[in-house]
């Protein structure tokens, strides 16, 4: 994985054809084992048919979407005739973590309703599947589901992540009962004997542990684990199973069952959600909330509702972030500018260790923006401001009190900035991209064929890891200007130099 990862930020950075090397990028792989796969599914030829056929109201997955253009502003026709495969792999390679204006515009493109690629087939279905997976893998399971039920999970690959997302977000009943009821899906032993018990026949899924066992389907880990889920009572006493190195949600749910529940701390993001409920405990949601919300997977307002939840009752790490913050939030309810002064400080602090400056701002920008403040407390709302939706009125309205930010304040405002004269690197980079509003070489090539799409995505993997080369930098930036996407770039530059700083 790491070497395709490489091969695809070279490409991205170098203008290189993906087309010659379009190897599809692994799913995620720690996808439930719930579906079975048919044999008469497997191609026999590699030739694609010159005709192509689709039945009367059949859904074309990769033209699904969930915000119009009317909401996205991105062209129909934005993927042209890129390769789908290409795409997905893309799509698959975008990093969970990194500037938020970039997860932001990735998770966009995952959920926007667009037309599919020009040659792909009417029953192609890879670049939807990217982009569910890119979903999955920064833990917006909420997005991910919505999509899927938006095209239909009719299809094996389509139906086996909705059974995992629905496991995850405490509908199991649900995802079951779609299970039994569509008889084009045939699920796995453990899905199997899972929606059984889950439906109260536990004779049945008793007879199909042992059938299971016997043919060979089921593995030793799987069949302990099924064994105590259907009857704890006759382990007690037992050690616990030993930690699942391969846990799935499936796995998951049947170990919560058991009073085994793992910690989502070391999963996948997508596991996180299951901390969010309150079974889970405080400090559990704490963390979760924070993971998602860095990714981008839940919104600032849902992280703040899990932080102001409760009075923390210990000390360090997490505790002492959400005491700053709960302080903070008590003086802006209160309307005290000298409270919101003294408290402003250690909340960002603490929202800088935690990695939610972004979230805090888009909380908290407006109102700390508008206070009368002086000196460094005054400097620090001014960055909470421009890190905020609100970026360019807050350049308009405020005074720069320093080179930096001059800088800032030009960038918010579109402007060719000046340097001041010790800037590094990062901080040229991100200036010339204001300085020259041309398409940038490396990415002509794309858009003359109305590959608009593919070379977003490039951009977006340059901008996901900054620390390479500057010109690569600045040409990803300009390259969001220079087809409108102004906000995208600002908002990137921006956090480039302020989160850094």
């Amino acid at each position: 994985m790491r070497t395709r990862l490489a091969t695809l930020a070279l490409m991205a950075a170098t203008g290189t054809s993906a087309a010659q090397d379009a190897t599809p990028l692994a799913m995620p792989d720690w996808l439930s084992d719930s579906v079975t796969r048919p044999h008469a599914n497997v191609a026999t030829s590699v030739d694609r048919p010159e005709i192509t056929v689709m039945p009367l109201g059949a859904v074309q997955l990769d033209a699904v979407g969930l915000l119009p253009t009317a909401i996205t502003g991105l062209p129909q026709g934005l993927w042209g005739s890129s390769d789908a495969e290409v795409l997905a792999n893309l799509m698959r390679a975008q990093s969970h973590n990194g500037l938020p204006a970039i997860l932001t515009f990735t998770e966009t493109l995952a959920l926007a309703e667009l037309d599919p690629p020009n040659d792909a087939p009417p029953e192609g279905s890879a670049l939807f599947l990217a982009r569910i997976d890119l979903l999955l893998t920064r833990g917006a399971l909420d997005q991910a589901q919505a999509l899927i039920e938006r095209a239909g999970p009719t299809q094996a690959p389509i139906f086996r992540r909705w059974f995992d997302v629905s496991l995850l977000t405490n509908q199991a009943n649900r995802a079951c009962a779609a299970m039994q009821a569509n008889p084009d899906i045939a699920p796995t032993f453990p899905a199997r004997i899972f929606c059984l018990a889950r439906s109260g026949d536990w004779n049945a899924a008793a007879l199909s542990l042992g059938t299971g066992a016997a043919l060979g389907y089921l593995s030793q880990d799987e069949a302990d684990l099924i064994a105590r889920f259907l009857d704890p009572e006759l382990f007690e006493g037992e050690p616990p199973l030993p930690p699942d190195r391969n846990l799935t949600p499936l796995t998951y749910q049947m170990r919560a069952a058991l009073g085994e529940r793992p910690s989502s701390a070391g999963l996948p993001l997508a596991f996180a959600h299951a901390d969010l409920a309150d079974v889970a405990g405080w400090r559990a949601q704490l963390d979760a909330a924070e993971r998602l919300t860095r990714s981008g997977a839940i919104a600032p307002t849902q992280w703040l509702e899990i932080y102001t939840a409760r009075v923390p009752s210990a000390s360090g790490g997490v505790w002492d972030r959400v005491a700053a913050l709960q302080a903070f939030d008590a003086a802006v309810l209160a309307a005290d500018p000298n409270e919101i002064a003294r408290h402003l400080p250690a909340a960002w602090a603490a929202m800088e260790q935690a990695g939610l400056q972004i979230a805090f701002a888009a909380i908290y920008g407006e109102r700390v923006s508008r206070q009368p403040f002086t000196g460094h407390t005054a400097a620090l709302a001014r960055r909470v401001g421009l890190l905020s939706p609100l970026y360019e009125s807050v350049a308009q309205s405020a005074v720069a009190q320093s080179a930096d930010e001059r800088l800032a304040f030009a960038i918010a405002r579109g402007l060719s900035p000046e340097l001041p004269a010790d800037a590094p690197l990062i901080t040229r980079a991100v200036a010339a991209a204001f300085s020259d509003p041309d398409v940038p070489t490396r990415y002509e090539w794309l858009l003359t064929r109305g590959n608009l799409g593919e070379a977003l995505l490039r951009a977006a993997l340059i901008l996901s890891a900054p620390g390479g080369d500057p010109d690569d930098l600045t040409d990803a930036l300009r390259l969001y200007r220079a087809v409108g996407l102004e906000d995208v770039a600002r908002r990137a530059a921006l956090q480039l130099l302020l989160l850094t700083a």
